[in-house]
């Protein structure tokens, strides 16, 4: 399953201010029918989006027209819960590239980037930063350079570094997946190959 190529990304965010969310919240269970990708966007947080007959509930962000855009930040300990991979699915699906937190389950983590989608970790400090940025003004843009592992609240200039994977990152750059990394080695394994035909057995 190849991946769009992650480049640096400028948006305004939609702020989820809740810590421990998890996977069942992300995407409930009753939901996990599917074996694709496609349309888990439309059930995103289904029981914090909808009441019980399917009527959008006012006072949930993804409701409200004032926040939007492709990054979504969460609150501490985002993504616990169970190893669904259909949780990464859905954020994915429903248009974000990006989700920052100040911590994530690793579960999730990696299934976010198994499937185009860049956790960022930052610091509790940066975090608040963040919020208060949105917060104070709904169109307020964060800026995520994947290249150079760094988000930074456009207005103020402020910034902070954050890790990832080396392998994950090269991935996310290019838009491969695991099969597609082998494949952008074909020639160097076979440039391998040939030098150890050359070796006296």
């Amino acid at each position: 399953m190849s991946i769009d190529k992650f480049a640096t990304i400028q948006s305004s965010a939609v702020p989820l201010p809740i810590e421990n969310v998890d996977t069942d919240q992300i995407i409930p269970a009753r939901f996990l029918k599917a074996t694709t990708r496609d349309g888990f966007g439309e059930n995103l947080f289904r029981d914090w989006r909808y009441d019980k007959s399917g009527q959008p509930k006012a006072d949930f962000v993804l409701n409200k027209r004032k926040y939007s855009g492709t990054i979504l930040v969460g609150g501490k300990n985002f993504g616990s819960g169970s190893s669904r991979e259909h949780a990464a699915w859905a954020i994915y699906d429903y248009g974000f590239k990006v989700v920052i937190s100040s911590f994530f389950a690793d579960i999730f983590k990696n299934n976010a980037l198994n499937n185009g989608l860049l956790p960022v970790q930052v610091s509790d400090q940066f975090l608040a930063k963040i919020f208060k940025a949105i917060y104070a003004d709904p169109e307020t843009l964060l800026k995520v350079d994947l290249e150079g592992q760094k988000v930074t609240l456009a207005a103020s200039g402020e910034s902070e570094k954050f890790e990832i994977n080396p392998y994950k990152k090269e991935c996310l750059l290019n838009g491969y997946d695991d099969i597609d990394y082998l494949l952008s080695l074909k020639d160097k394994i076979a440039q391998f190959e040939q030098t150890r035909k050359s070796v006296p057995v």
